[in-house]
C-alpha cells in the first residue's frame, strides 16, 4: 500500500498530491492571468459607483 500523504485536502496517495498541487499552481495561474476571484477590482467598480461627483 502507497503511504498516505496529509495535505489540506485530507490524507491522499502522492500521485493524488501531485496533481492537487499542479491543479492548484494552474488554477492560480488561470486567475491571474484573467483576474479572476480579484475582489479588489469589484470593491474599486462598486464604491466608484456609489462615490458622488462634487459641484465645482
Amino acid at each position: 500500500m502507497a503511504k498516505m500523504i496529509n495535505t489540506k485536502y485530507g490524507y491522499v496517495t502522492p500521485q493524488e498530491a501531485e496533481m492537487d498541487a499542479h491543479l492548484d499552481k494552474w488554477m492560480k495561474r488561470r486567475a491571474k492571468q484573467h483576474g479572476a476571484f480579484s475582489l479588489d477590482k469589484k470593491w474599486r467598480k462598486q464604491h466608484a459607483k456609489d462615490k458622488k461627483m462634487p459641484l465645482s
